[in-house]
């Protein structure tokens, strides 16, 4: 199975990177501070910064890329609780508390830059 990249505008990209590994990613490339490649199994997480390389640039209309907004990857846990309280040890932010629904339980956590990241527990 080929790798599946997605692509997250950050404002810092080592800030990223850190906050990245404590989810498990491994860093793939990292060769300027504003572009990197990180990795989770099949996933590929390509951090660019505003401003840096063509995915950083600004369009014809003047729109430039930022952080944020509700779009998200979603990564399994086995025991969503016990990652929570890990992950909030170590200063990790949350848009809420965890939900629970028919297909389980998630929760938002944001990264340095404020992408949403949600993190799911299948019922």
């Amino acid at each position: 199975m080929a790798k599946v990249n997605v692509r997250y505008i950050v404002n810092d990209v080592a800030k990223a990177i850190a906050f990245y590994e404590k989810l498990g990613f491994l860093i793939e490339r990292h060769p300027d501070p504003g572009f990197a490649i990180i990795s989770k199994g099949q996933l590929q997480l390509l951090l660019s910064r505003p401003g840096a390389g063509g995915a950083g640039q600004a369009m014809p209309d003047g729109r430039v890329p930022a952080p944020g907004g509700w779009n998200r990857i979603q990564l399994e846990f086995d025991d969503l609780p016990a990652a929570v309280a890990r992950l909030e040890r170590a200063g990790c932010r949350f848009r809420g508390e965890i939900a629970t629904g028919r297909g389980g339980k998630q929760i938002l956590i944001d990264d340095p830059s404020g992408n949403p990241v949600e993190l799911f527990e299948p019922a």
